[in-house]
């Protein structure tokens, strides 16, 4: 074959006939594709790094009506950074039953260097202590949707192994030794309703989300705790060009929760585990204006305060982030858009590699 003809006919692989444009949705949904994603971390509580990930397209075999259905998703990811953290693990998500059942699956081992600032209500908050999580995850998920509705009720079992050590001659105050050495495992409630327009990418519909988890000894768990999450992304089309994004979010830890799993502000520009408390509630929006068909901007602010004790409701810590980034449409026919976001919070600017919505869960 001349060269030429098989520069072309790889070429066509990578555009769409629409537009002519660079579009990967012919190698990934037709022909199996696996999209390679190189990431860099500059999450501020671990410092710089990269993660090298894979994500494999599965299509569906059945046409049902001439509708596009979701291809099932595989993927696997490594990552390591400066500080001497790493992490590795993959895992399956599944559209069946003609979107009648949604599956998640994952599998993973990560040693992660932390800081604990504790609660913001100690000093801790501004001399905080180095540890280090070791812990292997396991998630099992299915969620079903009722008949033909938006809504959808399901479960999940998450089981968790964890050791926690220290740098040096590091003391860890204010926390419980017994959370040193834990087994965690247990179930949780979910129920959610869900009419976005497309789910990899949004930019119209709701998506409201209640999950409660229970972590119990009868299945293995070295305590029973339980932790309450709500959030909820509703996405406004003002016009052909601009879509607004609103983003509600709380969480509630029971009593005996161990400290590396109470909820923290979790915001962009936010060191993970910086703000944390016995709950959280937060509120962010992403606006995001398209110049053309492919690119967009997009711009983001949020707002984050954790409480010590829902008994008194004595507040704890408050922290915010915004920022800015681009959005290209990398996969028209799945919707996918891939882009940078730079964001900045109370302490320092960090940079993120979005494939999805920033707000995927």
């Amino acid at each position: 074959m001349p060269m030429e003809s098989y520069a072309q006919k790889e070429n066509k692989l990578f555009t769409d006939t629409l537009d002519n444009a660079f579009d990967v949705s012919h190698y990934l949904y037709n022909l199996h594709g696996f999209l390679p994603v190189i990431s860099p971390i500059t999450e501020p509580a671990v410092g710089y790094g990269a993660a090298f990930a894979g994500l494999f397209f599965i299509p569906k075999k059945e046409v049902v009506e001439k509708k596009f259905q979701m291809p099932d998703i595989v993927g696997a990811a490594y990552g390591r950074t400066e500080n001497g953290t790493w992490f590795a693990g993959g895992g399956y998500i599944g559209f069946w039953k003609k979107d009648h059942i949604r599956y998640r699956g994952v599998l993973g081992y990560g040693e992660i260097n932390l800081k604990y600032y504790g609660k913001g209500d100690n000093i801790l908050a501004n001399n905080p202590v180095k540890f280090t999580i070791e812990s292997y995850f396991l998630l099992q998920q299915a969620i079903f949707r009722l008949g033909d509705s938006k809504f959808m009720l399901g479960g999940k079992y998450q089981f968790g192994k964890t050791t926690i050590t220290f740098f040096k001659d590091n003391e860890l105050p204010f926390v419980d030794p017994k959370d040193f050495e834990l087994t965690n495992s247990g179930l949780g409630f979910i129920a959610e309703y869900e009419n976005f327009n497309n789910i990899l990418s949004p930019s119209k519909g709701l998506r409201v989300n209640l999950t409660y988890d229970q972590y119990l000894q009868s299945l293995g768990s070295d305590r029973d705790f339980g932790r309450f999450t709500f959030f909820s992304h509703y996405y406004l089309p003002v016009n052909k060009f601009w879509t607004s994004g609103f983003r509600v979010e709380t969480q509630l830890a029971t009593n005996n929760t161990p400290f590396y799993m109470m909820p923290f502000i979790n915001l962009r520009g936010v060191p993970v585990m910086r703000y944390q408390g016995a709950l959280t509630a937060l509120v962010e929006t992403e606006q995001e204006v398209g110049f053309t068909k492919r690119w967009s901007m997009v711009g983001f602010a949020g707002i984050g305060t954790t409480y010590n004790s829902i008994e008194d409701m004595d507040k704890g810590s408050t922290a915010w982030n915004a920022g800015t980034g681009f959005r290209y449409l990398i996969a028209r026919l799945l919707g996918l858009k891939m882009g940078i976001d730079v964001a900045h919070g109370p302490e320092d600017w960090a940079v993120y590699v979005v494939v999805g919505s920033s707000w995927m869960k």
